[in-house]
């Protein structure tokens, strides 16, 4: 049983104008920050690659791995317009695309709201709904004219200038990699990321094609793609989908507006359950920690819904605009880093067999031994060297009571196991004889009082550059 306790789900936080200066970048990095986020929604390049650039500058200082996630803002449906539209229930106004350049309709009030994407409205039907902000605004179709629809509004409010628009039940042409994704993602390339998610994934063949355009600009060293689930398309198409992408994103957002809320939690458990299963890291994101935007204290809601995550075993909690934008950044980090611990030391974090322990590969079943072995023989840590990754996830995949400690000498790969359940690394970049790994391993744990004399270790030895099998070394106990 693991007696030096330290948090094993980990956080990813969205980096923003609340978040972006070196001194909160630091804290929120030794309060339990484990990837950096950056929204490409928002802000301009030049912001971007500075921040980006302090991010590894201040983990380099701290010595942890952290890990930069560039989240494409994908075909996301927005208001254009030049000045907020105070709208009413029962108003009627009109909505166009934004090249359209029909004339005024003094049929309805003269309103206007205009959208910025072409061929969205022409496949629409009557009684369809389009929703504005997350769903605050609701307008319900009348009449369709193809490029341009009369609507009734349900719920009113104020629309202003690019919010977000979704239209649930629509099968929009929409290409899912936009240009502008494409910009972004060269940038993103360029500036070395490690993590690219992509929005509004329909199916496997967005992730290929993801992949496909990765590969062709970018030789080695790939990001991980993180597949967004937040269509209905994407639950159809959920098990091809978990298969081809590397990490799940549960973006529950977009998800509880394109389908009925009450579903989502229901979703989220299955997501986590099938991503565990498949050996994919999978993320919880939006609204975990909302009210700390703006107070600071989460409400009770808020820290069962986190509370509810990590017992299902998920990789990752997410931070958006508590971290961003919010007035306490470093304290969202903090107390949710606060509630992984309780939540973690208490029974109902256990696994009691809940796993897939049936994967069919020749490493699993090394893995699997490990596992077994660190339960029987009450090992403190399984350690491991993994210049690619793979041993490590399947270590992670068991979710072992025991330490996940890694070596690696590979950078890409020590800031990619930022987002593994459990998984703490140490990079040796400078060291190529492998056979010293472990004796470095347990050494840097030792000093950081992960491990101490007379503790039992288990070793793994992942796969080599060189093309050797993965190997497990057995039980050693720690002398001096």
């Amino acid at each position: 049983m693991n007696k030096y306790k330290q948090k094993r789900t980990k956080i990813v936080a969205t980096i923003g104008p609340a978040s972006e200066s070196e001194e909160v970048l630091k804290k929120m990095m030794q309060s339990g920050l484990n990837v950096a986020r950056f929204n490409f929604s928002h802000g301009e390049h030049s912001w971007h690659k500075q921040v980006m650039t302090r991010v590894r500058k201040v983990s380099e200082k701290l010595n942890v791995n952290v890990g930069i996630l560039a989240d494409l803002q994908g075909p996301r449906i927005r208001v254009a317009v030049e000045k907020e539209i105070v709208v009413k229930s029962g108003d009627k106004i009109k909505i166009c695309e934004i090249d359209s350049k029909s004339k005024k309709d003094n049929s309805i009030d003269a309103k206007i709201v205009y959208l910025d994407k072409k061929n969205i409205l022409e496949g629409l039907k009557k009684g369809q709904d389009i929703l504005i902000e997350d769903g605050l605004i609701k307008l319900r179709i009348i009449k369709n004219n193809k490029k341009s629809c009369q609507v009734k509004v349900i719920d009113g409010g104020i629309i202003r200038n690019h919010k977000g628009v979704n239209i649930p039940g629509a099968n929009l042409d929409i290409d899912v990699i936009t240009t502008k994704d494409k910009k972004d993602l060269d940038f993103a390339l360029k500036n070395d990321v490690d993590f690219v998610a992509l929005s509004f994934v329909k199916n496997a063949k967005d992730i290929k094609r993801l992949r496909k355009i990765i590969q062709k600009k970018k030789k080695s060293h790939y990001p991980q793609i993180i597949a967004k689930i937040e269509r209905q398309e994407a639950i159809d198409n959920l098990d091809e989908i978990i298969k081809e992408t590397d990490a799940i994103m549960v973006a529950r957002g977009d998800l509880g507006i394109e389908m009925d809320q009450s579903r989502v939690i229901i979703l989220q458990k299955e997501i986590i359950s099938k991503s565990i299963k498949c050996v994919k890291p999978v993320i919880v994101a939006t609204q975990m920690l909302n009210s700390m935007i703006d107070n600071p204290r989460p409400t009770r809601a808020e820290v069962g819904d986190v509370t509810n995550a990590i017992i299902d075993h998920v990789d990752a909690v997410m931070l958006s605009g508590e971290s961003a934008t919010g007035k306490y950044p470093t304290e969202s980090v903090s107390i949710m880093s606060k509630i992984i611990e309780k939540t973690e030391e208490s029974i109902y974090d256990d696994i009691y067999e809940a796993l897939d322990y049936k994967i069919k590969s020749e490493y699993a079943v090394v893995v699997k031994s490990a596992y077994e072995l660190a339960k029987s023989f009450d090992a403190e840590a399984i350690c491991m060297i993994s210049i690619s990754g793979f041993t490590a996830k399947l270590v992670s995949h068991f979710r072992p009571e025991q330490q996940i400690l890694v070596a690696t000498n590979n950078k890409k790969t020590f800031n990619q196991l930022s987002l593994l359940w459990g998984v703490d690394c140490y990079l040796f970049e400078k060291q190529k004889n492998l056979s010293v790994f472990i004796d470095k391993l347990v050494k840097k744990a030792k000093n950081d009082k992960k491990l101490e004399k007379d503790d039992k270790i288990i070793i793994i030895i992942g796969r080599s550059p060189a093309g050797k099998k993965m190997r497990l070394i057995g039980v050693k106990k720690i002398s001096n």
